[in-house]
This record gives C-alpha cells, structure tokens and sequence, in this order.
C-alpha cells in the first residue's frame, strides 16, 4: 500500500521530533499537520504510517512461484522539497523517481528540523549531466533505508541522536533497578537426582519436552558469515565433524525431522510438521539457498522450510548521528543484530499463521553451536512444566567472564517496570557494584561461579504470549542500543562508523511492556559439556587465546573435539568402557587441545533422548583410538567391541540389533596441516584432515528386522 500526501509548501514551519519513551519519533512539519491529522483517520501517524522493518518478504524455499516482491515502499510524499529549499536543483530533482523523491524530502525535512547533520549527503550536487546514475542511485537507496525501518529514516536518526548522547553522557540504563538471581531450572545429565532448589530431574524435563514436540517450530538465525573463523562461505555450510562431514545447517535438520519422527510415532498424527523458518541477510542469503537446494532440502518437505531476509541500516559516523558515507553516492550500511527476528516473524504474518495452526512453542537457535541441540527438549519441557513465556538456555558463568547473564532486574520505585532479561557481563559489574555488598561481579563460593547463569542465546518462547506481545504497538521491534568507540574524550567523533543494533534476547522488554507482571521468564541451565561449545574464532585467535591459558577457544577444531567428548560421557553412562577425555587429556593440534580419542557421533536419527542412549546401548568396549557412528530409530548396539572406525546407518523401520560385534581396523586418524601447505578455508580453519584408512560400514534401508553378530553378517530375521 503506497500512502500519498501532499505538502503545502508555502506555510512550512519545522518543528523537532517527538520521542516517545521507547526511542522513537514521529516527525512533521506544522505547515501539513491538519492534513496529517485528516490523513491518520486511517493510519496513525508513529510506526505504524510507515512498512516495518526487516528486508524482503518470506520465501518458501521449495516452491520459488510463492515468492513474492519486496512491499517495502515507502509513504509518498507529492512535493518537491529539495527545490523549494534551495538544496537540491529542479533539473536534479526531476532525474528522481517518485518514492526516491518521497524519501528524501522525509530525510530533508528532518534535518531542516535537527541541525543539518545530513546536509553532506543532499547538498552540494553537481549540475545535471554530471554523475546522474549516481544521484539516482543515492536516492533508491535513501528510500529503500527509509522503507525498511519502522518510522523510517527520520525516527532511525532521531532515535540514534538520543541513544549517542546517552551514551557520551555515561547515562546508566540501569540506574533504577536492582539486580537479583531469577527462578529457573538447573539439571544435570549425569546426575538422577532432582535439584533440590528447582525440582526437576532431567529425566523428567526430557520426558515433559516431549509432550510437546509436534506442536514447536524452530527459528535459526543465520545472518552472519564465516569471516572471523577464516572462512569466507556461511557458517552454517561448514562440517561440524569429519566423521560424517555433516554441515552445521544438516545436523539442525535432522534433529527436527527426528522429533517430527517421534511425534508421528507418539501420537500416531502423520500429518504433524515441524516448521523451519531460517533468517538471513544480504550476505548470506544467496549462498543459503544454495546450500538448501544443493542439499533436496536436507530431506525438509516443500513449503517447511521459510527463508526472511533482514536489511541492513544506515552507519553513523559522528554523535550527531550524521550518516556515514562510503562514498559520495553511497550511505554506508551495518547488520541491525539478531533482533530483528521478531519483527521480521510478525511482518511476515508467520507468528499469527502458527499460533491459528495450534503451535504452542518457537524455539530459535544460533547458527554454530551444534552442541545446543541436547537442550531443547528438556528447555521445552521446564517451560511446559513452569509455565515460561520465555526460557533461556543457560550455562553456569565465571564471575567476571565476558558473557551475558540472566537476571531479574526489580525496579526500585515501580514493580510493573521489573523484568528477567540478559545483561551484559560490563554492565553486570558495575550494577552489581552499587547494590548489596557492592563487590561486584564475583562468584558463590559453594560453587566457584557466578549466581548468575551465563546466557546461550538459545530461547524457547510460549506463542500465545509472543503472538500478543508481537501484537503491541512495537510489533516485535526491540530496543536497541549503540556501542561507539571514540576517538578522543570528547566522545564525539568515532573510530569508525557505528550503527543502532538490536539482539533477540533483548524481547523481554516487550513481554514486560504488554504483559507487565504476568510475564514469566526463566532459565534452564546445564553443564557446558553438555550444550555450549559454539565456532566462531579464527585457528589464529584459538591459539593466541590457549596460549594466554584460555580453556574455551572457540574454534572449529575445539567446537569438534566437543562434540565427540560430550558424546563419551553418553556412552560411558550407558555402560560402555571407554576413556572420556578429562582436561589433562588432551593433545595440541595444530595449536588448539582436543580429545584423543574415542570419536562417537550419535546422529539425531539414533536418539535425541537420554532415554533413548539408555536403551540402546548397553556394555561393550571402545579404544582410545576408535570412532564409532550411529544413526537409526530402531538401531541397539550391545557388548560392542571396537578397535578401529565403526560406523551404522539404518532407515525407518528397520529394527536392527548389534550384539557383540567386534571389530578391528586401522580406522581414522587426524593429520595436522602444515603451514605451507595450500588447503581450503574449510581444511585450514581446523588446521588438520582426517585420514579415514579403513572402517567397516553397514548401511541398512530396507525395512524389516536384522541381527548383526561377532563377525558382522547382516542376517534378516
């Protein structure tokens, strides 16, 4: 819908921007605000009179015909504004088109009103004839940075002018509230026994998730590129182990086709489908896509898996807020942050289309940390069993470390104004600092961590609750922030360009804006082993970090080793013997500590369940040495004997017992890369290649009932 008005240009009068208490702004001319008013009997005039924020429209990737075109146009404005204040020429004007036009009389009249920090990008053009594209260019992308943002340029920059000073003024968001510990959950894999705080065993949580599988959708947000890692491709492409080479997007795949699975098979409803709804940007959008259909979709059905692009947003280059020019021609853009998300979802009519189909939970996920997968069921199940709008996946915390927490933050004058949200570690300290004891940032000494739960920035949202949130007049647009590095002390002038940014964990502001008191956040944390070793440094930056005594390198290589060392305690708490790598276990490769050895992959397909690794795996034996691949709904391997590389895959209604099957072999081994050596990005961001000398397959798709023995031979029962 394309809105018109027009402005009478002989009785301008400019007044400064209103901003509301969430940071945006209207901005009008007294000169048309009786027209405006006559104009907001069908649209009011504030974040609504203009498209939202968020980037092309939602592309069901399986069928490219429901595709359908960017509706971000913005409101059109029939003026000639740059003429009729001298800055820009009638002959330039005239090589404009309509909403080009349109945008940049918003952004005109706006600066007329604010001190003319945009001047440099409007005035000063060269007569006709000279870099003409150019111009047209400039205003194209003026008007799609004004359509894309709620309010459009005017509210971006008037809403950036605030939060600057704000932040050269050392203003303390913080200054009314007191932070406490929330309620949540703590469970343990290893441990039986219920938290005696909290109540649950992990057990339980599991078994309550899976209640609720068939009614989820999940949400990865993908919108950053593999760059930091040394990897120019998308992160979600790389191989998350060299056992399987199975890519980061294939393993959340397949976890949610297992759930879907286990629903069928639980409730006997065929029909169920988990949805899939992947965030990118305009860097990762096109090599996504590709990788979707490169890969049938990773086995996802035509129409289950949604693409939302977000936009970028206009860089700043001073605390005036005064646009950041790439060059003459071109504004300078910035990623917004994750938090764009929410907005995107209820743009896109996805969250109303879930909630009206029954869905009952969104579960949204980062894009490199595989390991994330072990928590969503029992997440899911502390939200079914507590009742959260919203639950944190959770880790425990060193005091100090440079990582967000959760924390109920309790207003010191209005209890509605409370709320449980991330905080970020240089902003806990400080809070922490002013209150109670004033010592800070420091850790429970029955523990030796912080009372605070470090933040994974993996959520798990009710959708009732997010529908109606989503509905309030923010419409999922969270508050964002700045982060400037200056120059001087002045605090004026920058080191490089910034830009507002916004991140999904800060979505609790809106629950406590629509719902008050009522919102109920949590946490559920779990051992680090268990759900968090994300990718995302560079092999040089892991080194340099081990080499200062850092424990958590961050790489592909550690984010690997992981992997298979969570998979061993598993094992081990099945009754398999074998070693499980401890911390004086590992061996440097390549610079980065990682496990020896035994390498176990338990794809999704075999269990996505701690019951399920119960009561498939009992006894046997595995060597340091060994590797070992599972994957199979009815697959149970018992008194396992294995010295060399292992790997099993069967099909759906294949019900296949191994037992006592022994194996030897010369199976994998990692070979570090030298320094010289020409590789890929993907081999060199490890720094090693696995040499698969030999291994013993066994691949199964034929549906029935089989019996494996101590020499191997697949006998159909």
């Amino acid at each position: 819908m394309k809105l018109s008005h027009t402005i009478p240009l002989l009785s301008l009068q400019f007044l400064s921007p209103n901003v509301d208490n969430n940071g945006g702004s209207v901005v009008f001319a007294s000169g048309f605000a009786p027209a405006l008013h006559s104009f907001s009997k069908h649209s009011t005039v504030s974040r609504t009179a203009f498209y939202s924020r968020g980037g092309s429209r939602p592309t069901a990737i399986e069928n490219p015909s429901s595709s359908s075109s960017s509706a971000l146009s913005s409101m059109a404005i029939e003026s000639d504004i740059g003429p009729s204040l001298g800055v820009i020429t009638q002959d330039n004007w005239d090589l404009l088109s309509q909403r080009g036009k349109a945008a940049l009389s918003r952004l005109i009249l706006y600066d007329v009103a604010n001190g003319h920090a945009q001047k440099h990008v409007y005035a000063d053009w060269p007569e006709r004839g000279t870099e003409d594209d150019e111009k047209r260019a400039l205003a194209e992308q003026i008007a799609d940075l004004d359509g894309s943002y709620p309010g459009g340029l005017p509210a971006y920059l008037s809403k950036a002018k605030a939060l600057l000073k704000e932040s050269a003024d050392g203003t303390n968001p913080f200054a009314e509230f007191e932070a406490f510990v929330p309620e949540g959950e703590s469970l343990s894999y290893e441990n039986p026994d219920a938290n005696p705080h909290t109540g649950m065993t992990f057990s339980e949580a599991e078994q309550a998730g899976l209640t609720g599988i068939g009614d989820t959708v999940f949400v990865l947000v993908a919108g950053g590129l593999g760059e930091r890692l040394g990897y120019s491709g998308i992160k979600l492409s790389l191989e998350t182990n060299l056992c399987t080479n199975k890519s980061y997007l294939e393993v959340y795949a397949k976890y949610i086709q297992a759930m879907q699975r286990m629903a069928h098979l639980k409730t006997g409803k065929d029909h169920i489908r988990i949805p899939l709804v992947i965030m990118t940007s305009d860097d990762t959008d096109p090599l996504t896509r590709k990788l979707l259909k490169d890969n049938n979709n990773f086995g996802f059905e035509e129409g289950q898996v949604t693409i939302v692009k977000q936009d970028k947003v206009a860089a700043l280059s001073n605390g005036n807020a005064g646009l950041s020019m790439k060059s003459k021609w071109k504004i300078e853009t910035k990623p917004h942050g994750h938090g764009d998300v929410h907005h995107l979802l209820y743009r896109e009519g996805l969250v109303d289309h879930w909630y009206n189909q029954g869905k009952k939970y969104v579960i949204f996920l980062q894009d490199t940390n595989a390991l994330v997968i072990n928590s969503v069921l029992p997440t899911l199940g502390v939200s079914i069993a507590k009742g959260f709008h919203m639950n944190s996946i959770c880790i425990p915390r060193l005091a100090g470390e440079a990582a967000g927490a959760i924390a109920r933050l309790e207003h010191k004058t209005d209890p509605e104004k409370s709320l449980v949200i991330n905080v970020e570690y240089n902003q806990l300290d400080p809070l922490l600092s002013s209150q109670g004891d004033c010592k800070g940032d420091v850790a429970d000494p029955n523990t030796g961590y912080s009372p605070f739960p470090g933040n994974a920035n993996n959520i798990v949202i009710e959708m009732s609750a997010y529908e109606k949130t989503l509905r309030g007049e923010d419409q999922g647009v969270v508050i964002e922030f700045v982060n400037p590095k200056y120059k001087d002390e002045t605090r004026t002038e920058f080191k490089k360009p910034t830009r507002l940014e916004c991140m999904m964990q800060d979505i609790p502001k809106l629950f406590q804006k629509e719902m008050g008191s009522e919102a109920k956040i949590g946490f559920t944390m779990f051992d680090r082993w268990f759900t968090f070793s994300p990718a995302k440094n560079s092999l040089e930056a892991g080194v340099e970090d081990v080499k200062r005594g850092g424990k958590a390198p961050g790489t592909m290589s550690s984010a690997e080793s992981d992997k298979y060392i969570q998979n061993q305690r598993k094992l081990k708490m099945a009754g398999v013997d074998l070693d499980v790598t401890e911390e004086k276990d590992l061996v440097l490769v390549a610079g980065i500590p990682v496990t020896p050895g035994p390498r176990i992959i338990l794809c999704p397909g075999f269990s996505i369940t701690q019951r399920e690794v119960m009561h498939k795996i009992h006894g046997g034996k595995i060597t340091k040495r060994s590797t070992l691949v599972l994957e199979g709904e009815d697959l149970k391997v018992r008194n396992l004997d294995l010295d060399g590389a292992l790997v099993i895959r069967t099909g759906h209604n294949c019900d296949v017992t191994v037992d006592g099957l022994v194996v030897r072999n010369k199976g994998f081994e990692l070979e570090e890369v030298t320094e010289s050596a020409a590789v890929p990005e993907e081999v060199a961001i490890r720094g090693y290649t696995m040499k698969k000398h030999e291994v013993v397959e066994i691949v199964i798709n034929e549906p029935g009932k089989y019996f494996i023995g101590a020499d191997g031979e697949v006998k159909k029962l």
